[in-house]
């Protein structure tokens, strides 16, 4: 029995080599091919894995900061002066979670400007970064989103990336949802210019279907993470061991011990081949495509054109409205009633959510390989089912 509980400290604690050295170096291996598949000569750089994409956007700030700021590390934000960090209207609220918690403050994140499909305006970036300049705040961090939350969409990535060459800041991609599409031949384009980040969220367990936890933050340099956290904990870090330090690991997490979430990728990675990753991405994409293609021309539905498949199912008794705001009002209602509906019964569940001046509509997001054409038809159906009395 003591054994066996001995056995289990080694798996869930990951600081040093000596205590996890299989985990180590999948954890390694698996990173390399990351940064390599992202762009970077030889996967060099660096990473850890996450509790989640939130951390990875809040350890890529962390980082940030850092290089700009290494005096931050021992004396505080006191001795640094007023940051400024931009991320798009439509970007995750992790990017503005992460600023409070390294006590930046949600005020210093300026939020950009998006056009019609969900995609930050570069020339806005660039004025808001100039702005802010003369209000005496020094721009550090600018994240871009590869497939934002609600529409799916993907930041102009290359002149972004221009933008914050030419202002000297660091160029962070949060593509926890969509940076799995680099593995695609056919959808990569969508994050040309990713190889010029400074660092990259990418979310496994997402598009990859990888069980929950599996993030990664993906860093350019090499060993900045390591300058940023280390602790130096002789207890644990001594530097007279008789192997590479560098596979300590624990001194560059803000974590110490961390949760075993690189063996399900690298298990899923070594069944599907990289191919077989790709396929999956693919016939997700196929089948978001399939949705739009049925439900875009088909009566009831009105849909504006994102990545995501977000749409307005309009009950019978509601189409032919002539009072457009009381149409909207009432339509507002539907996305809940129709999800609450799909609850009860047990047979399906889509998000919906408001966006801007938009009212509620639903947001289809298909990342479940096992998903088939029959599933989306069933999907429409139901959502028709359950709407047909409001």
């Amino acid at each position: 029995m003591l054994n066996h509980f001995h056995v289990i400290s080694l798996v869930e604690s990951r600081f040093t080599y000596e205590v996890a050295p299989v985990f180590v170096l999948l954890e390694y291996v698996t990173l390399k091919k990351m940064r390599e598949i992202i762009g970077w000569e030889d996967g060099r750089g660096d990473g850890i894995f996450s509790p989640g994409g939130a951390i990875s956007n809040m350890y890529a700030m962390l980082l940030a900061r850092f290089k700009m700021f290494p005096e931050v590390k021992e004396k505080g934000m006191s001795s640094v002066p007023r940051l400024a960090a931009f991320t798009s209207e439509h970007s995750h609220f992790s990017i503005k979670k992460g600023a409070a918690a390294l006590g930046i403050g949600t005020e210093s994140v300026i939020c950009i400007k998006a056009d019609e499909s969900g995609k930050m305006i570069p020339a806005d970036l660039e004025r808001k970064i100039l702005e802010a300049k003369q209000k005496g705040f020094v721009p550090f961090f600018v994240s871009a989103t590869a497939g934002t939350t609600v529409y799916g969409a993907f930041d102009p990535l290359i002149a972004i990336s221009d933008i914050c060459k030419k202002y000297q800041v660091w160029f962070h991609v949060d593509g926890a949802w969509g940076g799995s599409l680099i593995m695609s031949r056919m959808h990569k384009w969508k994050l040309d210019g990713v190889e010029r980040a400074n660092s990259v969220t990418w979310n496994p367990h997402k598009m990859m279907a990888v069980p929950l936890q599996c993030s990664a933050l993906l860093v350019r340099e090499e060993g900045l993470m390591q300058n940023c956290n280390q602790m130096h904990a002789c207890y644990l870090f001594q530097q007279d061991k008789h192997y590479d330090l560098s596979y300590d690991t624990g001194d560059k997490a803000l974590q110490c011990g961390r949760h075993v979430d690189i063996f399900k990728l690298w298990l899923m990675w070594r069944a599907k081949g990289t191919i077989g990753f790709e396929a999956q991405i693919d016939k997700c994409l196929e089948l978001s495509e399939y949705l739009y293609n049925k439900i875009k021309d088909r009566e009831g539905y009105e849909m504006p054109q994102h990545t995501n498949v977000c749409f307005w199912y309009l009950p019978p008794g509601m189409r032919y409205m002539e009072d457009k705001e009381e149409k909207k009002k009432r339509l507002h209602k539907v996305a809940p009633v129709i999800k609450a509906r799909m609850m009860e019964y047990g047979t399906t569940m889509v998000s919906y959510q408001p966006q801007g001046d938009k009212v509620n509509f639903f947001r289809m997001v298909i990342s479940n390989p096992a998903a088939t054409f029959e599933d989306i038809d069933f999907l429409i159906e139901e959502i028709e089912r359950l709407g047909q009395d409001l």
